[in-house]
């Protein structure tokens, strides 16, 4: 379900940020519908990540040729873990605003996803649609098929250009599809050298919630003016 929400535009009309709201102008999801849609689909990739693991486990126990996944890559945790988690926090969300404002494409892209999911949301909202997609995503695709492929770099690439197509879509172009490789890459690295899920977990959270707060700071011209 979605709501149609009229946004008030207070830039001027050759405000360059404001033109670019223009051209990835979507429809506009309710809260609810955003709250729960991001819910439901977690839940549903938790499911499968967490079916992966101990399928892999049981399958490893009874002697099958399978990677035990759920021992390969735990949720252990230690104290340089916060160094490598901090480096993907810089990495990743410093990379992200350099191409916002040097890929117009990406930039797009982004703005339209951003539109979509975001405008309708409470501030406390934005806690809660980071971590949900960033742990139940990192789960699937580093802590299941990775391990699942193989922990290498060039299973490391498969499941990161997995995950690049699969963000394709809600007005998110190739290029977006590009980043999101690029990303899942860097989280499997950290993985690899880390052999924690907690590593990725906690990354792709604190960036997906950096995203989502730059991009509400830097748009107080949008004004809900109507909800239907």
């Amino acid at each position: 379900m979605q709501a149609k929400v009229h946004l008030k535009d207070t830039s001027s009309p050759t405000d360059p940020v404001n033109n670019l709201e223009s051209r990835a102008s979507v429809a506009i999801a309710s809260r609810s519908s955003v709250l729960q849609a991001c819910t439901l689909t977690s839940g549903f990739i938790t499911f499968i990540g967490v079916i992966i693991r101990q399928g892999s486990h049981l399958a490893s126990s009874q002697g099958w040729p399978i990677a035990d996944c759920s021992s390969d890559i735990t949720f252990n945790f230690e104290i340089w873990h916060l160094q490598l988690i901090a480096g993907l926090v810089i990495l990743i969300s410093g990379s992200r605003l350099l191409l916002l404002k040097t890929w117009s494409d990406f930039a797009e892209s982004s703005e339209a996803s951003n539109q979509q999911v975001l405008t309708s949301l409470e501030p406390l909202d934005y806690a809660i649609v980071a971590f949900l997609p960033g742990v139940s995503e990192e789960l699937l695709f580093r802590g299941a098929l990775l391990p699942l492929f193989g922990i290498n770099l060039i299973s490391a690439s498969a499941v990161a250009a997995l995950f690049g197509i699969l963000h394709l879509g809600s007005g998110r172009k190739f290029s977006f599809a590009i980043w999101a490789t690029f990303v899942g890459l860097a989280y499997g690295y950290a993985t690899i050298l880390s052999s924690s899920l907690l590593v990725p977990m906690a990354s792709h959270g604190i960036n997906n919630l950096i995203g989502g707060i730059v991009w509400r700071l830097t748009h107080p011209n949008y004004q809900k003016t109507d909800v239907q």
